[in-house]
């Protein structure tokens, strides 16, 4: 899921949870309050009965005339599962939570239960708890500290200092609390509303079959299921035409990283490269900005852009440097076998560092999932679906980063739940896309809804 936006759509806290760790986070539920008219031309599963699930819904029943279609006509034929998800991010999570509610029978794949591990890094509740906007969102607070503390005499507060930043310090307590939010989303948030989880990887064999392949055991098996979601998100893109790419970071990675660099070069122009320049800056990193157009955050509000540009060349530490592109990544070694890396721009200018993070980009994580088996569609890495986040293919849906629609943590959570509620609630629920909130966690950060200026002058 996009690790940088926040939607300001209403959300319900369920913080409750025993044993929390110094680092508090609230495990936040999207609370959906939008309704949308159905969007003619595809049709919807019949209300769902399973353990008088149908009797739950409490909206208008959809027409025979509009529901979505099955992957068979045969309402007899069994099935393992109800609905099988295949990735336990945000909308995975949300989808598998609400159809169990209804009562259906589901099952959950996540490759790993506990986050840490390379190369995937991320686990179960996906991009955003794991390597996205909770620990991001704890690394912003930790770097807004010390102009937090230069601000404090003028409120009236005598010998406040920065003091010193310890990296380790701060990855370990952030570490025991993305363990503690696993926890809370394998077994209270899954495990609790009647999720099966299991802890695999899974591949289309069909269109009603999923191959399960076993993290711990390497094992695979074969299941059926009436509907099945793919859910499994996006992952970090490098261009694999700069010499030398191997050698620089992610967003994935920077989470785990055993010492902060102390000069690190960030590649790109979205809300993730500025966030992460905006940090580690704060953090007392060294920090390059390296982007190829003339101004960053392209598709924000002009005006918004133009003085955040203003606001990080006056008021911060990071050296922003537009139209630039790295042209070669050299790594240099060291008599006292310690390394540095040398980015080489197109004018062949170099720069030494300790670190190079790329974010230009996500793709969807396609790898793997044997989508031409079923004959599902696929644009490039993605998953194009309709307004009810179906596939080309009846029976076999997609939400999330996966279908490239707009890559936010809440519309995840929106898109997996309408989904539940059409298939097994009996409802009427396509996507609604249209003037969704979303914040870029620099600073100063800023918040956007609605059109641009731009936009609503054209």
């Amino acid at each position: 899921m996009d690790i940088g936006h926040l939607s300001t759509t209403p959300i319900l806290s369920i913080d409750h949870f025993p044993h929390m760790s110094t680092m508090k986070v609230s495990m936040c539920l999207l609370l959906t309050v939008t309704t949308a008219t159905s969007t003619t031309g595809f049709q919807l599963l019949r209300p769902f009965t399973r353990n008088s699930a149908a009797l739950r819904a409490t909206s208008t029943r959809l027409s025979s005339s509009t529901r979505l279609s099955s992957t068979t006509t045969d309402d007899d034929k069994e099935y393992d599962y109800d609905l099988l998800v295949i990735g336990g991010g945000s909308g995975g999570v949300r989808a598998s939570r609400i159809a169990s509610g209804y009562g259906a029978k589901v099952a959950l794949l996540e490759s790993r239960l506990k986050h840490g591990i390379a190369p995937e890094y991320s686990a179960i509740g996906g991009t955003c708890v794991n390597v996205g906007c909770v620990p991001k969102k704890l690394m912003v607070f930790a770097s807004r500290y010390p102009g937090e503390i230069k601000e404090m005499e003028g409120y009236g507060w005598k010998g406040a200092t920065e003091g010193t930043f310890d990296w380790k310090v701060f990855l370990e307590k952030k570490n025991e609390e993305i363990t503690r939010l696993n926890n809370v989303y394998q077994n209270f948030v899954l495990k609790n509303a009647g999720v099966e989880v299991i802890e695999a990887t899974g591949s289309l064999n069909g269109p009603n079959s999923v191959s399960i392949h076993t993290t711990a055991t390497g094992e695979t098996t074969s299941v059926t299921a009436k509907n099945i979601l793919i859910a499994v998100g996006g992952w970090p893109f490098k261009p694999n035409n700069v010499p030398g790419i191997e050698h620089a970071i992610t967003s994935n990675e920077i989470f785990y990283l055993e010492e902060q660099p102390k000069r690190i070069v960030v590649v790109g122009g979205g809300f993730i490269a500025l966030e992460f320049a905006s940090i580690m800056d704060g953090l007392g990193s060294d920090v390059t900005l390296m982007y190829r157009g003339d101004l960053f955050l392209r598709g924000f509000d002009g005006d918004m852009r133009n003085h955040l540009k203003e606001e990080m060349e006056n008021n911060s530490g990071v050296d922003v440097r537009f139209n630039t592109d790295p042209k070669e990544i050299i790594k240099k070694e060291h008599a006292d076998g310690t390394s540095t890396l040398v980015v080489v721009d197109q004018d062949g200018k170099e720069l030494e560092c300790d670190a190079v993070m790329y974010a230009t980009g996500r793709k969807g994580k396609t790898d793997g999932l044997n989508l031409e088996s079923a004959g599902v569609h696929t644009e490039g890495s993605f998953i194009p679906v309709n307004d009810y986040s179906q596939t080309n293919v009846p029976g076999i849906y997609a939400v999330g980063d996966i279908t490239n629609r707009m890559a936010l943590t809440p519309v995840a959570l929106m898109e997996g739940h309408r989904l539940s509620d059409t298939l097994f609630g009996g409802l009427d629920r396509p996507v609604d896309h249209e003037y969704i909130a979303s914040t870029v966690f620099t600073t100063p950060e800023i918040g956007t809804v609605g059109y641009t200026e731009e936009d609503a002058a054209a």
